[in-house]
């Protein structure tokens, strides 16, 4: 063999272990030039927040935090896979002991989405290689399965009755209640309604939910003529500010949610022993509905997307926003004005 082909056998050899080990020429040139330009993750942390949807952000910020606490100081391309297993462990460990508690697997979770989420910007920056993620090698631990359920009809009427014969604001709390219960939205969602969200003429609300979905869903003309009368005996005028207010014109917060199923929990020893929240009641209706009118109306219902484990079928057998309709017709047992229409 001459000594050309050889080179040329021993080129092609680096070149093919180069790739397989996922480094371009580039990066490898580069060498320790591009390490030292690194930032550290307190510098590059409140990047990312400040790049992230508010979200992600609230999702995520508490989990950064903790990365800055105990990695600060450190560039993005020193721990290692291992490193990022024994922080998981670390946080795990030290969670709180609650009632609800699952052993700190969603803290654990968190924190390597949490990375994860850090990382992919790394690498959109083209500040690391795909190659170079040490948290694409670290699994989040299988998520259990839900304890929350649909909540039975009695139940419902023990947590409604408790709602509107206490507290501060029962006209408002009985509002929320039936909100949830009609729409199966999420709290964001119905935080984040806006009086110019409200189409009176179709009874339909425009809902604004986590991942950036949207989508228009019927209501009762009983519910929408509350609502009405809610941002108009409460609301500033402004069609674009926050529809659910106190009753001093102060937009509406979380807080309230727990306020609420505090103080039912407080005459209701079952949902506090269950710690019942709001979002079983987005449990309770989606139930109800994928009973009485099939998967697709719930999936609509709930405003799910097509993506997920659903199937390449879901996206041939998409309910129609007639059909939510129907169902909220049979849920609330009002004519809707869609099905007038129709």
């Amino acid at each position: 063999m001459s000594q050309s082909s050889g080179r040329d056998a021993d080129l092609a050899a680096a070149r093919l272990l180069l790739e397989r080990m996922g480094i371009s020429l580039d990066e490898l040139t580069a060498g320790t030039a591009t390490d030292r330009a690194l930032p550290t993750f307190a510098e590059y942390v409140p990047v990312v927040a400040a790049a992230v949807s508010p979200g992600t952000r609230k999702a995520y910020s508490s989990y950064w935090k903790r990365v800055v606490e105990h990695w600060g100081d450190r560039r993005l391309n020193e721990p290692t896979p291992t490193e990022i297993e024994a922080l998981r462990g670390r946080i795990q460990a030290g969670v709180v002991a609650r009632r609800n508690g699952r052993g700190g697997r969603s803290a654990a979770e968190h924190l390597v989405a949490a990375l994860r989420c850090l990382y992919r910007r790394a690498e959109a920056d083209g500040l690391i290689h795909e190659s170079q993620n040490p948290a694409r090698k670290v699994a989040k631990p299988r998520r259990l399965p839900s304890t929350r359920r649909a909540v039975g009809d009695a139940r419902l009427a023990e947590i409604n009755a408790v709602a509107a014969s206490s507290g501060d604001d029962p006209i408002l709390d009985c509002l929320l209640l039936r909100l949830h219960t009609e729409t199966a939205c999420r709290r964001g969602g119905a935080l984040a309604l806006r009086p110019r969200d409200l189409d009176p003429d179709l009874s339909l609300i425009y809902l604004r939910e986590k991942g950036g979905t949207t989508r228009w869903q019927p209501v009762s003309p009983t519910l929408m003529r509350h609502m009405l009368a809610h941002h108009s005996e409460r609301g500033d005028g402004d069609a674009n500010g926050s529809l659910l207010r106190y009753r001093d014109g102060r937009p509406l917060t979380y807080r309230r949610y727990d306020h609420l199923w505090h103080r039912i929990g407080s005459r209701l020893s079952w949902v506090r022993t269950q710690q019942i929240s709001t979002h079983w009641l987005r449990h309770t209706t989606l139930t109800w509905v994928e009973r009485n009118y099939g998967h697709a109306v719930a999936r609509a219902f709930a405003g799910h997307t097509d993506g997920g484990n659903s199937g390449s079928t879901a996206s041939y057998v998409k309910a129609s926003l007639d059909e939510v309709a129907i169902a909220v017709t049979g849920l609330t047992g009002e004519t809707h004005p869609l099905i007038k229409a129709g």
